[in-house]
């Protein structure tokens, strides 16, 4: 079982840094997450689908739909707010994106040290070349 605790805040942006409903995305201890700037305040989620662990997106920072309102998962079309990651259409109606605790300090945006790491993901692809070897 994968116990792993983020041991520092980690930086992720500023408000101005970001548009309305524009997203970003990074890397933090080989965990993916994003983050979505909505009226003026930054939401960030880990990187993974709760229908079935994959990552929302298929293209970098690519998260919203095509309104540019809601979250889409673009594997299965599943929909999440994204104030609150709750789906409120798909396969995982009811579920939620796994939020990353977020604190501001003088407009920039850190990712909070003390919360814990999601799994990280395995990579199939490198799992199957890695194992023909």
């Amino acid at each position: 079982m994968d116990s792993a605790i983020l041991e520092s805040d980690v930086p992720l942006c500023s408000l101005t840094e970001l548009e309305e409903c524009q997203t970003i995305e990074l890397s933090v201890e080989q965990r993916q997450l994003f983050a979505v700037r909505l009226d003026n305040q930054i939401h960030a989620y880990w990187n993974s689908c709760p229908h079935r662990g994959i990552p929302l997106n298929w293209m970098p920072n690519q998260f919203l739909d095509g309104d540019g309102a809601l979250i889409q998962c673009t594997s299965h079309g599943a929909l999440f707010e994204i104030d609150t990651g709750h789906c409120i259409a798909g396969p995982c109606h009811g579920d939620s994106l796994t939020p990353v605790t977020l604190h501001c300090e003088s407009g920039q945006y850190y990712i909070t040290a003390g919360q814990p790491l999601p799994p990280a993901l395995v990579n199939l692809r490198a799992q199957a070349l890695a194992e023909l070897e």
